[in-house]
């Protein structure tokens, strides 16, 4: 399948697909691609709306900033047109404001299907759900000006778009309260040091660094890589012993896959 024309293209959201390589990019550079309910629902339906053919899931952002996190009219008691506010939110009982919150969740969740591999391309500022989106991804690019930051906890929130859980395993919990707790900004030095960044690049670069590492990713073989991911995302929960015992089993897949004994 190839496609220049958008899968999708709504609420600052749009979704292009050409062969195995889908990109979806932020489109309102006007506000840093500030995020609001709208946009989350739309990088949600962008997930559900990925063709089969789909191995590459790039994640971009328009303009100068990848995403500047929420946008603040989402505190403000009149929120969004047609969407409760934040103190709206706050009123409603325990069951319904788990719900929405599980909603927006949705949209930073479905980057580390086995399916496929996300790679996030990162410049300039990627703050608060910024930065939690381009940690949903399992892969990052980043520019040399890239600024990191979680500034939920400086808000008063906590970060619950799915973002600890990466940060911790990659950073290890003492840094990740670090970060979070006083709301700094990483840079890209201490991002490729600490293993954020797979990759920094001069601004100028990044576009062709993500095609490049997008190249080298739908080289190997399809279900080798699938196999190979999930092994990876469950292996913080496995024993070394259970861990050996998954790589044996999904060996014996590859195996019997290569020799036409597939089911």
């Amino acid at each position: 399948m190839t496609s220049l024309d958008p899968v999708l293209d709504k609420d600052g959201v749009q979704l292009t697909v050409e062969d195995a390589v889908a990109t979806v990019t932020l489109t309102n550079p006007a506000k840093r691609n500030a995020q609001s309910p709208a946009l989350w629902r739309a990088l949600t339906e962008a997930g559900q709306s990925l063709p089969g053919s789909v191995r590459v899931v790039v994640l971009r952002g328009e303009g100068k900033s990848f995403s500047a996190g929420l946008d603040r009219q989402a505190f403000s008691p009149e929120g969004f047109d047609g969407e409760p506010s934040f103190p709206e939110l706050a009123r409603r009982d325990d069951t319904d404001l788990d719900a929405a919150i599980a909603a927006y969740q949705s949209a930073f969740t479905w980057w580390r299907r086995s399916d496929i591999v996300s790679v996030a391309a990162v410049q300039g500022h990627a703050i608060g759900a910024g930065f939690q989106l381009a940690l949903a991804c399992d892969l990052r690019v980043v520019a040399s000006d890239v600024q990191f930051a979680m500034r939920e906890t400086s808000l008063g929130l906590v970060p619950d778009l799915g973002g600890t859980h990466p940060l911790a395993g990659i950073v290890g919990y003492a840094r990740a309260l670090e970060i979070c707790a006083t709301g700094r900004f990483v840079q890209a030095d201490e991002a490729e040091r600490t293993g954020l960044a797979n990759l920094v690049v001069p601004p100028g670069e990044l576009d062709a660094a993500v095609r490049d590492l997008t190249g080298a990713l739908l080289a190997a073989p399809r279900d080798a890589t699938i196999e190979t991911k999930a092994l990876l995302l469950g292996a913080s929960g496995r024993t070394y012993d259970e861990q050996r015992a998954a790589e044996r089993a999904a060996q014996a897949r590859r195996l019997r896959d290569l020799a036409g004994l597939g089911d």
